[in-house]
């Protein structure tokens, strides 16, 4: 996978790929203080890129800017309009997008509030992020011994660039011991989600998927309850512990760069194959963010 573009968006202006570059006294690369997303554009069925849920995206970047008293000089408007004009610039009509927003060179330590918020905006072709085995046959997960932030750690509506140290050990973790990812459990003990996804279970033809307390709500994940209760199936927001995964008929991932990513095994206990309920909202949700299904086309900023 190459993560390269000609141009990415840097306050405004479109600098080349080669130039787009940072100070080694930026803030954000010392303490991690910065917010992000990740979006995905899609070649549409009629021709061009359409990107999913764009105005979401900028709008979770904007409140975890907000969350994180940082302040972004650009409207959603504009950000969304940046987008744009950076796929088109590009040349992608199938592409992720990572806006990105961070505190340059200025003061240093914890107490800094003076640095300057610089926002970009990069896109680079991307493919099936758990890998196209993953995508078609399913994931092998493990429970991980790293612990979900605490909800009151953390501020977890936010998408926080260094949040996500706590997903990575994780995800190494998993990888180091032959697994493809890590399901992560809260400091209770409930199951979490994974390390940049959310998760479904389903038994007995009932879905559950854990509540919107210490785990990011992710737009997919909304997407995914969406089309489950358009399919008739009753969507359950509750806890559950990990047993609930070793008995589950069928488990799947979401997210913007897992898309619906079925588990086939965890904690070497086998869920099988990817199961008809899985299957269907993955076929629907990728036909749908390729204008195939009509009550999902609003949801597609075209390009």
């Amino acid at each position: 996978m190459s993560i390269e573009s000609a141009y990415i968006w840097m306050d405004g202006e479109f600098v080349p790929f080669a130039d787009a570059k940072v100070h080694v006294l930026s803030h954000s690369l010392h303490y991690g203080l910065g917010v992000f997303e990740g979006i995905r554009s899609y070649e549409q069925v009629g021709g061009g890129g359409g990107v999913f849920k764009l105005d979401e995206h900028l709008r979770r970047l904007k409140d975890s800017a907000k969350m994180c008293q940082m302040d972004v000089e650009y409207s959603l408007e504009e950000l969304r309009e940046a987008c744009l004009e950076t796929l088109a610039k590009n040349d992608f009509s199938s592409a992720y997008i990572r806006p990105l927003v961070y505190l340059g060179m200025g003061g240093m330590g914890l107490g800094a509030r003076t640095n300057p918020v610089h926002t970009s905006i990069i896109v680079w072709k991307w493919g099936a992020y758990l890998g196209d085995e993953g995508i078609s046959n399913g994931i092998r997960v493990a429970t991980s011994s790293f612990t979900r932030h605490h909800v009151n750690a953390n501020l977890q509506r936010a998408k926080i660039t260094g949040h996500y140290v706590n997903s990575i050990m994780a995800r190494y973790e998993a990888n180091d011991n032959g697994y493809d990812e890590a399901i992560m459990l809260d400091h209770s003990g409930y199951v979490a989600e994974g390390t940049g996804e959310n998760l479904f279970i389903m038994r007995d033809g009932i879905v559950k998927t854990p509540p919107i307390v210490n785990i990011l709500g992710g737009i997919t994940r909304k997407t995914a309850i969406q089309i489950l209760e358009k399919q008739g199936l009753n969507v359950q927001e509750t806890t559950f512990g990990r047993d609930a995964l070793y008995v589950a008929d069928e488990i799947f991932m979401t997210g913007t760069a897992a898309e619906i990513t079925p588990i086939r095994e965890v904690d070497r206990r086998e869920v099988g194959p990817p199961g008809p309920v899985t299957k269907r909202v993955q076929q629907t949700y990728m036909d749908g963010v390729r204008g195939k299904v009509d009550w999902m086309k609003p949801f597609i900023t075209t390009y």
